[in-house]
C-alpha cells in the first residue's frame, strides 16, 4: 500500500471534516446567512457526488466484479452492494434521535442581537442567561447541540469511509468528494455552534463542539483503511465501491438537496446541481 497515497486519503478526508469548524466560524462572523451562496454551494455538492458515484465509483465497482464473477451475477452483486451502501446510510438515520436532527439547519442571524427574534425559544434562554437568571432552558439548549453533533458526527462516519476510500482508488475523485464533504459541512457546523453559543455564552465552546462533530470524518478513514487491509483483494473492492456508491447518493438526496431547498432557493440549488455535474464531468476528462 503506497504511504504517500495513504497519508493524502487521510489528510484530505480530515480537512473535509474540520469543515464543520469553518461553519462554526461563519456562524461568529458573517451578520446574515448567505442563503443563496449556501443553496448553490450544497446543491453543487450533490451534483459533484451523484456524478461521481453513477459514472466512477459505481462503475468502478462494477469493472472489478466483471473481472471475478460472470456477467450477469457481477451485475446482481453490484446492484446488491449499492442498495447495501444506501440502507446503511438510510438505518444510521433511523437510529439518530429527532432532537439531534442535523438536517434542522440554524441561520447565522441567531447569533447576533439585532437581528434576533426574542420571541423564539433559542433566543429567550439566551437572553434570561444574560440577565443571570440560570435557566432549564439553557441546558435544553446545550442538549440539543450535543446531541447535533453527536448526530453530525454518526452521519459524517460513512462519509469519511467514502472520502478515504475514494482517496485510496482515484485522486481526482478523492479530492472532489473531499470538496463536496467539506462544503455540506459548513451548515452542520452552523447548525452545532448556535444551540451551544446560546447555552453557554461562549463562542470558544460552541467552536469546539462544532470543530469535534467533524472529527469522525478521519475516524470513518481509519475504519477505510482497515477494511483496505483486511480485505485486500479486487473482489472485496467492488463490494466497498459500489456502497460507497450508495452512501453517497444517499447523502445527496436525503442531506445535500433538501439542506439546499429549505434555503428557499429551489432554482438556486438546481441550479448548483447542474453546475457541479458539469464542472465534475469537465474535471475528470481533462484530468483523466
Amino acid at each position: 500500500m503506497d504511504s504517500s497515497r495513504l497519508l493524502f486519503a487521510f489528510g484530505i478526508t480530515l480537512l473535509a471534516g474540520l469543515a464543520t469548524g469553518i461553519g462554526g466560524l461563519i456562524a461568529f462572523f458573517a451578520k446574515r446567512t448567505k442563503t443563496t451562496f449556501l443553496a448553490f454551494s450544497l446543491g453543487f455538492s450533490a451534483g459533484v457526488m451523484i456524478f461521481i458515484s453513477f459514472t466512477e465509483v459505481l462503475t468502478g465497482a462494477g469493472n472489478i466484479m466483471q473481472q471475478n464473477y460472470a456477467h450477469n451475477i457481477a451485475d446482481w452483486l453490484t446492484f446488491i452492494s449499492f442498495v447495501a451502501g444506501i440502507a446503511l446510510s438510510a438505518g444510521i438515520d433511523k437510529i439518530l434521535p429527532s432532537e439531534g436532527n442535523p438536517h434542522e439547519l440554524k441561520r447565522v442571524e441567531q447569533m447576533h442581537p439585532e437581528s434576533r427574534d426574542p420571541d423564539k425559544p433559542e433566543c429567550q434562554g439566551r437572553k434570561m442567561q444574560q440577565s443571570g437568571v440560570r435557566s432549564i432552558r439553557d441546558h435544553k439548549l446545550m442538549r440539543i447541540g450535543t446531541f447535533t453533533a453527536i448526530a453530525i458526527g454518526v452521519h459524517n462516519f460513512p462519509e469519511g469511509i467514502a472520502t478515504f476510500m475514494a482517496a485510496m482508488s482515484d485522486v481526482a475523485v478523492g479530492v472532489s468528494i473531499a470538496i463536496a464533504v467539506a462544503i455540506h459541512n459548513i451548515p452542520e457546523g452552523i447548525a452545532v455552534s448556535v444551540p451551544v453559543y446560546y447555552a453557554t455564552g461562549s463562542r470558544r465552546k460552541a467552536l469546539a463542539w462544532s470543530v469535534l462533530s467533524g472529527f469522525s470524518e478521519p475516524v470513518g478513514a481509519f475504519a477505510g483503511y482497515f477494511i483496505l487491509t483486511l480485505f485486500n483483494s479486487d473482489i472485496s473492492l467492488g463490494y466497498v465501491f459500489a456502497m460507497v456508491a450508495g452512501i453517497m447518493v444517499y447523502i445527496s438526496f436525503d442531506e445535500l438537496l433538501p439542506a439546499a431547498h429549505k434555503y428557499g432557493k429551489h432554482h438556486v440549488a438546481i441550479y448548483g446541481l447542474i453546475s457541479g455535474m458539469i464542472v465534475i464531468g469537465l474535471s475528470l476528462i481533462m484530468l483523466g
